[in-house]
């Protein structure tokens, strides 16, 4: 059993309490994030939570917002390989590295993507820096960059900008949940990764 630290540095038990909500969601999602396990994890009697967390929604806040920072690392980690997008062909390129980057973050990390995308939350909040990745930007920002890019390289008509994230994310999102959850769990690795490839390709050519 663990036994309770004698004392933390500011900010210290929120983080150690934080990670320990992130452990616990990549193990099994949202709903695995108890307080009461995050404070035996980090070592703490279950008290010493409130005082940085109001209650066990206010914990799993605090690591959707963080699960969605490992999804932008995710999104960047693949954007790296490509250059930026000065012309028609660069702009697609790197807004198929988000596709790729996203559902490859919900292949390898389910318990953090479910934990990063099926907790309530305002898309107000979706530029959040909590939400960033190393970068500092969200998943929802590093969509919209790449979205601007494809307009100032003319592959995305400046009417057809509007509302362009919502529909390649739900597109996106969509398969990722099915393969995740729904009827498509049954697909072998190179079938779901083919999948997600060609989805992703028909949400470039469909913009």
């Amino acid at each position: 059993m663990s036994t309770p630290r004698a004392s933390y540095r500011h900010g210290d038990l929120r983080q150690a309490l934080l990670d320990a909500g992130i452990e616990l969601a990549r193990e099994g999602g949202p709903d695995a994030v108890v307080l009461r396990e995050a404070t035996r994890r980090a070592g703490v009697s279950p008290n010493a939570a409130y005082r940085h967390f109001a209650d066990r929604a206010a914990l799993v806040q605090a690591v959707s917002d963080a699960a969605q920072g490992h999804a932008a690392r995710s999104i960047e980690q693949e954007l790296a390989q490509v250059p930026p997008g000065t012309d028609v062909a660069g702009a697609q390129e790197r807004l198929r590295a988000v596709g790729i980057g996203y559902l490859r973050f919900a292949r390898d990390e389910p318990g953090l993507f479910r934990a990063a995308f099926s907790v309530p939350a305002d898309l107000n909040r979706a530029f959040g820096p909590e939400k960033a990745g190393p970068g500092g930007r969200s998943p929802f920002g590093l969509l919209s960059q790449v979205l601007d890019e494809l307009v100032a390289t003319g592959a995305l008509p400046p009417e057809r900008r509007p509302g362009a994230e919502l529909l390649a994310w739900s597109s996106v999102h969509g398969l990722a949940m099915l393969v995740l959850e729904g009827p498509l769990r049954g697909l072998d690795r190179d079938t779901a990764t083919a999948a997600g490839r060609a989805l992703v390709e028909m949400v470039v050519r469909g913009l």
